[in-house]
């Protein structure tokens, strides 16, 4: 005769109700106590916190969403051409410390590319209550068509819009002209008293912020600014740029260049016209890195720590969503990073 094992009942799942059991509370104050509403006694939260320890209890997010009216996920949205997105590696760097952030918080990150055909579809989908909040990342103005859904939706740029506008905005950025200041001060303290630039697109703040903050640090220093190329952030941009200032009759011992993808661009131009750097031509940039670190020599230039800035942009939008105060602008702190295009 075979003898069955008899089946064991499956462990059921702490509940709700189970928790209110063992703290002495009703449920809706065991709910209250887990959607962190005020109306519920201190004595009354530290025994339901209890109970939830003692039992395991998870509490069902989904649910938890539902009472809330929220989706517990928030969106990374990228105006910015699909091609420009891909080859910039400034945009990869600032997703992968907001997803890393992200990651430690209830909300799942959704990255959005704004559709160059329909741009309204996007703006669609962000109104009609898919996500909690939105972060708006791009160099160039077309965050600003984003300043109107910031009436409606906890919205952080990261850079601030252009223009004036009616409306409390909340951006995560860098101090651009404090950026091309450092490097360009950097430049004047190894020695070099003919400073010219390559500035990034001047129809981008950043592009205007940083040769402002290159023009400034001359005046200050008693310098001329002697030459300045426009560039667009691209090794051939830059390196076109590279070739403008070359061909013209204003000779420069160094160059404050806007980006390290530009200073990638240039260095070569000017090591083909016989230019040696540092030796004939120092160059700082800005950006920490592969555009900085590949090149023959590295490239001196300012980290602006944009993985961290992906992560402020996250941390700012989550308290935005859960009701806190916060200030318009949170400014990322930036560093000097001294590599051999500027050493003796």
């Amino acid at each position: 005769m075979t003898t069955q094992t008899p089946r064991m009942a499956p462990t059921a799942s702490p509940t709700l109700e189970g928790v209110a059991a063992l703290a002495g509370v009703s449920s809706s104050t065991v709910s209250r106590v887990i959607n962190g509403s005020p109306q519920v006694t201190e004595s009354a939260v530290a025994r339901v916190n209890d109970a939830i320890a003692q039992l395991g209890y998870v509490p069902n997010r989904a649910a938890r969403s539902l009472v809330r009216r929220q989706t517990q996920s928030i969106a990374m949205m990228i105006p910015e051409r699909t091609a420009e997105f891909f080859a910039d590696p400034y945009f990869a760097e600032v997703i992968q410390g907001a997803a890393m952030y992200a990651s430690s918080t209830d909300y799942s990150l959704t990255l959005l590319i704004e559709s160059e055909q329909d741009p309204e579809k996007t703006h669609q989908f962000l109104r009609r209550g898919n996500v909690d909040g939105a972060l708006i990342l791009s160099h160039h103005s077309a965050s600003s068509a984003y300043l109107e859904l910031s009436r409606t939706l906890p919205v952080v740029f990261g850079v601030r819009p252009p223009g004036e506008f009616d409306v409390e905005i909340h951006t995560v950025d860098v101090d651009n002209v404090a950026a091309a200041a450092l490097a360009t001060q950097h430049l004047i303290d190894r020695g070099r008293r003919r400073i010219a630039t390559i500035t990034g697109p001047l129809a981008t703040s950043a592009g205007r912020e940083r040769l402002h903050g290159w023009r400034d640090t001359l005046v200050a220093a008693g310098l001329e600014a002697i030459a300045s190329e426009e560039g667009d952030y691209t090794p051939s941009g830059g390196a076109a740029a590279a070739e403008r200032l070359l061909a013209g009759t204003t000779p420069f011992d160094a160059i404050f260049i806007a980006s390290a993808q530009m200073a990638s661009g240039a260095l070569p131009v000017l090591q083909a016209h016989g230019r040696h750097v540092p030796g004939d031509v120092a160059i700082a940039t800005i950006d920490n890195n592969v555009f900085s670190t590949s090149t023959a020599p590295q490239l001196t230039t300012v980290d602006l720590h944009t993985s961290d800035k992906g992560a402020t942009m996250v941390a700012t939008l989550v308290r935005l969503i859960e009701g806190a105060h916060i200030e318009g602008e949170t400014l990322i702190p930036i560093d000097l990073i001294e590599r051999e295009s500027t050493s003796s």
